[in-house]
C-alpha cells in the first residue's frame, strides 16, 4: 500500500465506515445525472441518506474488507456499472426505491445514452403528414398508415432493448414522437440490506397490483378455511351462517317444522296438493247456493214467528213487573 496516495486511503477509510456503520446500503447509477438533479436529491435526503460517489476500483476495495462483517457486500461487485454511488440510509430498502422513483422525471433520449428500460412507441395518430418521415419510422420497426391525411402508428413497436445504446438517428426519431423514455434522477441498481442484495426490479413495484395479489391472497386463504371448518375471526360469522342454512336445507327437506320452516313447508304441501290435483284432474268444488223456500216452508215461518213475538212480549212483561217487587224487598 505504499504506493497509494495518502487521499485514496482517506478516501476508503471514510467509505468503510459508512459501510460498517448503515445497516441499508443501495447502489445507483449516476451516468447521464445532471449537477443541479444530484444536489437536489442529497438535500432532500440530507437527513435519512448520505451519497457517495468514489472510484469503482476503491469501491470493490471497500467491499472486499468488509465482507466479513457484512455478509455477502462484495456480490456488489457485479452490480457496479455507468458513474456508480452509494446511498447509505436506516430506510428499509423498498422505501428507499419508492423516494428515489418519485424523484425521478422523464427526458428525451440522447445518442450514445443507454436504455434503461425497453423503449416503446405505442399505436396511435401522430401530427406528422406524409413524406420521408414515413420510411425513417419504417427503417426502426414502426408500422404506419395514413389516415385522415396524417401518418399513423399501427401498432405498439419496441425500438430500443434494456440495455442497447441509443443511436442518434432513433434518438432524433424519439424526440420528434415526443417520446422521453430517459429518466433524470438516482437510478437505483440494487440495494444490500442484512446479507441479501435485492435488485431494482424487485424492489419498485407496482403497489396497486401489489395490493390486488394480496387481496386475493386473503380471499383464497378465506375460502380454503371454509373448506377445512377453520374457525377464524373472518369465518367464524361465515360459518355459521352456512352451519344455519345447511340445517334449514336438511328440516325442509325432512318437513321438520320450525319457526324458520313452517312457512316454506305449509307452501310447499300446497303447491304439491295442487300438482297432484292437476294431474288427477279433479275439478274445483263448486259453491252451494241458498235454496228458495217453498210454499208451505214460508206458510209455516208465517204462524210461528207472531207467535214467537207474543211469547217474547209476554216473558218482557213479566220480567218489568217482578223488578219492583225486588227492590221493595230489598228495603
Amino acid at each position: 500500500m505504499a504506493h497509494v496516495s495518502e487521499q485514496k486511503k482517506k478516501t476508503v477509510n471514510e467509505f468503510q465506515k459508512l459501510v460498517d456503520s448503515y445497516p441499508v446500503i443501495g447502489l445507483v447509477d449516476m451516468e447521464n445525472l445532471p449537477a443541479p438533479q444530484l444536489q437536489k436529491m442529497r438535500f432532500q435526503l440530507r437527513d435519512t441518506a448520505v451519497i457517495k460517489m468514489t472510484k469503482t476500483r476503491l469501491m470493490k476495495i471497500v467491499f472486499e474488507n468488509s465482507k466479513e462483517k457484512k455478509k455477502g457486500i462484495e456480490n456488489f461487485n457485479d452490480h457496479l456499472k455507468g458513474m456508480p454511488a452509494l446511498i447509505f440510509t436506516k430506510y428499509d430498502p423498498f422505501k428507499l426505491a419508492k423516494i428515489l422513483k418519485k424523484s425521478r422525471s422523464n427526458a428525451p433520449a440522447k445518442a450514445g445514452q443507454t436504455a434503461p428500460k425497453d423503449i416503446v412507441v405505442t399505436a396511435g395518430p401522430t401530427s406528422f403528414s406524409p413524406g420521408p418521415i414515413i420510411s425513417e419510422l419504417a427503417s426502426a420497426g414502426i408500422k404506419t398508415a395514413i389516415e385522415n391525411g396524417k401518418i399513423a402508428i399501427k401498432q405498439d413497436a419496441v425500438v430500443v432493448k434494456e440495455g442497447e445504446v441509443v443511436s442518434a438517428q432513433m434518438a432524433g426519431i424519439l424526440s420528434r414522437l415526443g417520446v422521453e423514455p430517459m429518466e433524470i434522477g438516482l437510478n437505483l441498481v440494487a440495494v444490500y440490506d442484512n446479507g441479501t442484495i435485492f435488485k431494482r426490479d424487485v424492489l419498485e413495484i407496482d403497489e396497486d397490483e401489489f395490493m390486488g395479489k394480496i387481496k386475493q391472497a386473503y380471499s383464497s386463504s378465506i375460502t380454503i378455511a371454509l373448506e377445512l371448518s377453520f374457525l377464524t375471526d373472518a369465518t367464524t360469522e361465515i360459518m355459521i351462517a352456512k352451519a344455519f342454512n345447511n340445517a334449514k336445507a336438511v328440516a325442509l327437506t325432512q318437513n321438520i317444522i320450525t319457526d324458520e320452516t313452517k312457512e316454506q313447508i305449509i307452501a310447499k304441501a300446497n303447491n304439491e296438493m295442487l300438482a297432484l290435483k292437476s294431474k288427477l284432474n279433479i275439478p274445483d268444488v263448486p259453491k252451494q247456493e241458498k235454496k228458495p223456500e217453498s210454499k208451505q216452508e214460508t206458510e209455516q215461518k208465517e204462524k210461528t214467528e207472531p207467535k214467537q213475538e207474543k211469547e217474547n212480549k209476554e216473558d218482557n212483561k213479566q220480567k218489568q213487573s217482578s223488578e219492583p217487587e225486588e227492590k221493595s224487598g230489598e228495603q
